[in-house]
């Protein structure tokens, strides 16, 4: 458990394809429109064409971001793409991604699948909080169209592309009164006053990473043809155990940042899930006791794009002006690891 306060978002942005892929299109391949709607609430998602990869939708997002931000690339000091589909295994998306802003600034890729985001924010938020970079560009995005089986039709619908980032900078509390907490229980982090992180868990339970796992095209198992012939360089998901855990996870971790910081359920101006299923985003929030409205989900239109999911519904978020200066916000990313990363902010 964790704290890092004087850090703020300053600005957002987000890209997904063009290409439009609904469940009727999904239809024409067998997969059941209605078990899909009815099973994961996912009505369309976007898939990249053949000349896109990883780092062209990373670089769509950030470009956004950072006019958003009105912070140029040459600001930057640092860029984190979370990402489990880099462009190659070597330069990193992150370089990759350098290269094209044109920025003079460290660059690496972190993997934590679905959980990605998460693990980059608060790893970008390490470096403003020491004084050691400015502002630190952090990008979420995955290309999974390419990482599911066409023919698994209970995978293959659930996930599309798209890319999301944030620019983070510090806070050193000169604006506009933010409603420093005068609650005993609070965290030094709440009472601070300051944008930041209030709270925050990361973690993981590799017991559970055959799961969710592609099982071919790594040192421990390379992609020979007999591997391809097996559909090994395939997401292979136990969806069932998967849903089971990532409710357990949310649930556990949600209680224990929101403790740590002294805030309740009730204090939550938003909760910003990643985008898997809307089966587990519901049974989630209400063990955890928030109501609907204060919970959003953008999985209808974009599936499961992994590390994309949160800053996708992030930039969605700010743009409509559903938070504003002040508000404390849960985030919560989960997946394959199995790892988990969850977040109370205060924007």
């Amino acid at each position: 458990m964790g704290a890092v306060a004087g850090v703020r978002i300053l600005g957002s942005g987000a890209f997904v394809p063009d290409n439009l892929i609904t469940n009727e299109d999904l239809a024409a391949l067998g997969c059941d429109s209605d078990w899909i709607v009815r099973r994961t609430g996912i009505l369309e998602r976007r898939h990249a064409t053949d000349d896109q990869a990883t780092s062209d939708l990373c670089y769509e997002a950030a470009v956004r971001c950072l006019a958003d931000a009105a912070v140029s690339a040459d600001d930057l000091d640092l860029i984190i793409v979370g990402t489990m589909t880099p462009d190659h295994f070597t330069p990193s998306t992150a370089c990759h991604l350098q290269r094209r802003l044109g920025a003079f600034a460290g660059a690496m890729d972190l993997s934590a699948a679905c959980a990605g985001f998460t693990y980059a924010l608060t790893t970008a938020a390490q470096f403003i909080a020491c004084g050691n970079a400015k502002r630190v560009l952090v990008v979420g995005a995955d290309l999974m169209s390419g990482t599911i089986d066409p023919d698994d039709k209970k995978t293959f619908p659930l996930f599309g592309d798209g890319a999301g980032a944030v620019v983070l900078g510090p806070d050193d509390g000169d604006e506009e009164e933010k409603g420093v907490s005068e609650d005993a229980q609070a965290s030094p982090a709440l009472k601070d006053g300051r944008s930041g992180i209030l709270s925050y868990q990361l973690g993981s339970e590799g017991c559970g990473g055959e799961m969710l796992c592609v099982p071919a095209g790594g040192t421990r198992t390379p992609l020979t043809e007999e591997a391809r012939e097996k559909g090994l360089q395939y997401l292979h998901m136990d969806g069932r155990n998967v849903f089971k855990w990532a409710v357990r996870v949310f649930e556990d971790s949600a209680k224990d940042v929101l403790k740590a910081a002294g805030v309740t359920p009730d204090d939550l101006a938003l909760v910003v899930m990643h985008q898997a299923n809307q089966r587990i985003i519901d049974s989630a929030v209400s063990d955890l006791g928030v109501p609907p409205e204060k919970v959003f989900a953008n999985l209808d239109r974009y599936g499961n794009t992994s590390a994309a999911s949160i800053p996708l519904a992030l930039d969605e978020v700010l743009r409509e002006d559903r938070i504003r200066r002040g508000d404390l916000v849960l985030l919560c990313g989960f997946g394959s690891g199995l790892a988990w990363g969850t977040a109370l902010i205060r924007y």
